[in-house]
């Protein structure tokens, strides 16, 4: 390997490429494996028009998805679908305004990770139920945890409104007999 790397070095001083020491190869290499999501974020520059028709294309396509599922109810595998892909695409339009990296990070803070990890679950149950088990049952179920783990997860955003939430279901739950 060793000696294939110097031909390789060989080769781009005869062209007339610039040469790189070992040093600056490992550090270059280490950089650039810890700063992929640094790179695409860099990469993915949209103007302020062109996110906001991104957020607006990406979200009216999942709006409608998610609305047009409740055509197809009786028929698992497409209730399934477009349920999830609505989902998908209403999650995935708030990325052109807050950029990808940013996104991932919001997804992945503290305050959010079981909401967003139960989220992601609850799609790919709903698939599989949708796909592979062909139970309207039981995607009906996977699609109300879906759709409560996206609202808890949108919860998430707005200060406090977890724990109004929880206080008003606590409320509302708690009776005598």
């Amino acid at each position: 390997m060793e000696k294939m790397n110097q031909a390789f070095e060989k080769m781009k001083m005869l062209v007339g490429m610039e040469v790189e020491d070992e040093h600056q190869a490992a550090a270059l290499e280490e950089n650039s494996s810890l700063s992929f999501m640094e790179d695409f974020n860099r990469n993915c520059t949209l103007s302020t028009k062109q996110r906001f028709n991104g957020f607006a294309i990406c979200f009216v396509a999942g709006l409608t998805c998610t609305l047009l599922s409740m055509l197809v109810f009786f028929n698992p595998i497409k209730f399934g679908l477009t349920f999830t892909l609505g989902n998908l695409l209403s999650i995935g339009s708030t990325g052109f305004l807050i950029g990808p990296k940013r996104q991932v990070t919001m997804m992945l803070d503290p305050v959010r990770i079981y909401a967003t990890a139960i989220y992601l679950a609850s799609m790919i149950i709903a698939l599989f139920c949708a796909l592979y088990v062909h139970n309207r049952l039981l995607t009906l179920l996977a699609i109300i945890l879906e759709f409560g783990a996206l609202i808890w997860y949108s919860l998430s955003y707005i200060p406090f409104a977890r724990s109004m939430v929880s206080k008003v279901m606590v409320s509302c739950l708690d009776t005598d007999f």
